[in-house]
Formats: C-alpha cells, structure tokens, sequence
C-alpha cells in the first residue's frame, strides 16, 4: 500500500515500462494447461513444493522455443544446450529428447496450439528433504514443468524500438556463474533490470568484466557499423540460439560480421543496434543512455530479419518432412 500523498516508485510491468518480451493480449492464456511432471492441469492447479530445489535455490535449467505451423523451430538448438547445461550441473532430466518432445505435443495439443506460441520448458533437481542447500538433499527426482501461451510480439516494439541503460551490474566470469547456463538464477539480470528501469530505460545494457559491451539483461547484443554487424566474443554472454543464427546468416550471405570486444564509445556512434531472442527474434534499439541510435532507418537489421524469417521457414519445412 502507498501511503496517502506518496508517489508509487514506477514498477515492472506498469503500462508505460516495454520489454523486449512484450506480447500482444490473448485472452486465451488466461485458462491455459501446464505441464507438470507428466500430468496436463488448469494454470489455476499447477503447483510445485515450496520445497523445490527451484523455488528454494535457483537450482534448475530452463530452454524457450517457439511453435511455428506445429513444428519447434530449431529444435535441435535447443535441446543441444538444454541437455548440455543439465549435464555441466549434474542435472537429471529423467528423459530423452524424444520424451522432451513427446511432452511438448501432448501440452501443445491440451491447449489446441498450432502457431504463434511460446514456450518456457523448466527442469529443476526436485523436492528437497529438508531446506538446505546441499543437491544430495533432492531425492524425488527432477521437476519439469512446460508453460505455453498464445503468444505474438507487440508490434510497437519494432516500430519505436527498446529504451538501454548501461548498468553497473555485469555479465560476470564464467568461474562465478556462466552466462551460458540458461539457469533459474537470475538474479544478476533481475537487478540489471531494476537499475535500468530506475534510470528510465526498458532493459540494462550490460558490460563484461573488462568493460566491454556484452548483452541486456535478456537478450543478445548487436550493433551495425558502416555496414557491418558486431557483437561480443561470445565469452561472457548466453550462447543464444538466435544469437547464433544471426552471426551465420550474416556469414552466408555477404554481411559482414566480427565477434569482438568494442566500448559504449562504439555503441554510442553505431549506425543501428538491435537485439536478438527466441521470442521477438530481432528487436531494434532506439536508444542507449538516451542518444538516440543511427537515424531511425535499419537497412541491415530488416535484411536480416527477413533472413530469418526465411531459415525458419525452412528449418518448420525439414521437420514436417523429417
């Protein structure tokens, strides 16, 4: 409660706060089936132990994908990392990647999804015995929980473009907690999206450890120079599949592109800059610590976002006749 003649501080998710993960509404999600540990429940049933390894600790790994005409967009992407985050955490899935897809169908299915859905699979270590820290502690065996919603980006986000700050929290060593673990942690991308909310943005830019330009608080960073495409070395930030598909593109089809370190000098003075995610793919940035980036035209990021549109297209088109 605010007390009589106090201002509320701005919250997320107020009506004039955007994000890279803004959807347009769908009444629809609001009685959606979740999956959980192998039984498909109303969203209003769909509970885990307040013992849970996630709740308790962050203690988990989660992927998101994309459902386009039935099929997983880069599926295979994604389980790569999936599986690899669980094996570097000793982290059980309790099944293959056939099983993992045998559950997304029946969940997509439950809720008669076809196209324009997301999905947020999360696996955690379980139940714990007691609430303590030590992973021995789960002895239930993992859960997974799969979330769907009836999901299309807003189309405000690329006509006005994302709002950066610079934050001081950083993307840090991977000897603290890797960048690449898409893991329940989040709380270092939390406060980055605190401090760029009270500083007046949409999302925190964030820096590596030498001061380098690295991603936002949730996605992948790229900046286009004279025509050609960078972003950074890849060494302190999400192994993003998007992120991935991007820099091949740009490969495959004569658009310059360098992994490298590069400053705020850079940023500041680039031509256009966008983000890149499994949700909204390709968001352009308007502006970083309020200068305004480029002049409002994006030549290179619209080539590419039709690039990918078109490997989309084509990975939906293998999978239909795989």
């Amino acid at each position: 409660m605010v007390a009589p003649g106090a201002r509320r501080a701005p919250q997320i998710g107020d009506a004039m706060t955007t994000t890279t993960h803004d959807a347009e509404e769908d009444i629809r999600n609001r009685d959606i089936k979740i999956y959980v540990n192998g039984a498909i429940v109303h969203r209003d049933d769909a509970k885990v132990s307040v013992y849970d390894s996630g709740f308790m600790l962050g203690d988990g790994m989660w992927e998101g994908m994309r459902l386009y005409d039935g099929q997983w967009a880069f599926f295979d992407d994604h389980m790569d990392r999936f599986f690899d985050s669980c094996k570097a955490v000793s982290l059980d899935i309790g099944m293959d990647r056939a099983g993992i897809l045998d559950a997304l169908t029946r969940t997509a299915a439950a809720n008669g999804m076809h196209s324009d859905v997301h999905c947020r699979l999360m696996l955690t270590r379980g139940v714990k015995v007691k609430p303590f820290q030590h992973p021995s502690l789960s002895r239930s065996g993992p859960t997974m929980v799969i979330i769907m919603e009836h999901s299309r980006p807003a189309d405000t986000l690329h006509a006005k473009g994302i709002r950066l700050a610079t934050v001081p929290q950083v993307r840090g060593l991977p000897t603290s907690q890797d960048a690449k673990f898409n893991s329940h942690s989040k709380l270092n991308c939390v406060i980055a999206c605190l401090q760029a909310e009270q500083a007046g943005a949409d999302e925190g830019l964030m820096l590596d450890p030498h001061g380098f330009v690295n991603t936002t608080n949730a996605c992948n960073f790229f900046i286009v120079r004279r025509g050609a495409v960078w972003t950074s070395t890849g060494d302190y930030c999400m192994n993003g599949v998007t992120r991935a598909k991007v820099i091949d593109l740009c490969r495959a089809n004569d658009i310059p592109v360098f992994e490298k370190n590069f400053s705020l000098y850079e940023a500041y003075g680039a031509d256009e800059a966008f983000l890149t995610g499994t949700f909204g793919a390709q968001t352009p940035v308007a502006e970083i610590d309020g200068k305004p980036i480029g002049d409002g035209n994006r030549p290179v990021m619209a080539r590419i976002r039709q690039l990918y549109k078109a490997l989309i297209d084509q990975d939906i088109a293998a999978r239909k006749a795989g």
